[in-house]
């Protein structure tokens, strides 16, 4: 096993440890530190995803974004491109379905789907972080390869890519590699990075 492969397993461990209480508190004091920011609070369209494997929730941001009448997506896997994701409109009245993984999805209607570049912002999970913004995920690739045009020099901008998670999935340091496509920032139950 290599070493982004052990780390990868020790954090999913860590973050799956936490007690319910404890995952409550933590999209509670997440929420509180994401409602009053700007690239939030300007922000439209809104990319992001039920917990699942320990992640932080972002189910109470869910909910205050229908009350503020934000339009809310959720991913799903591509039906054709490999490792890429669409997004389709989330309400409480949303059709789900499981996907290959387990994890709960919309119903896809391809009429419905949003590009990835016409989102506001993207609330997106991670594995594990440092404090300069790097972020591990699942593995599979699947946001560096959704919005790898945000690393083309005359590509567009996009949205925002704000990485959640619990603090105790911060690292010391991890490896940047070519395909990695940089977060804005990184936001926590504690604070923010950078």
């Amino acid at each position: 096993m290599n070493k982004r492969t052990q780390l990868r397993k020790k954090i999913r461990t860590l973050r799956r440890s936490l007690k319910p209480h404890q995952q409550k508190q933590a999209a509670l004091n997440l929420l509180g530190n994401i409602r009053n920011r700007a690239d939030f609070r300007n922000a439209k369209h809104i990319a992001l995803y039920l917990p699942n494997d320990g992640e932080i929730s972002p189910e109470p941001l869910i909910k205050l974004c229908w009350k503020l009448g934000k339009k809310v997506y959720l991913p799903v896997l591509h039906p054709v491109l490999h490792n890429r994701l669409w997004f389709i409109p989330y309400t409480p009245q949303s059709p789900m379905i499981r996907n290959i993984y387990g994890i709960k999805e919309p119903k896809l209607i391809p009429s419905l789907c949003r590009t990835a570049w016409s989102l506001n912002l993207v609330l997106l999970p991670l594995v594990a972080f440092d404090q300069n913004g790097n972020r591990m995920g699942m593995g599979g690739g699947y946001y560096d390869r959704t919005f790898s045009f945000k690393s083309l020099k005359k590509g567009i901008n996009g949205p925002a890519l704000i990485g959640l998670a619990h603090d105790i999935q911060r690292v010391e340091e991890l490896p940047v590699e070519s395909w990695d496509i940089p977060l804005t920032s990184i936001v926590t139950d504690t604070k923010s990075y950078p």
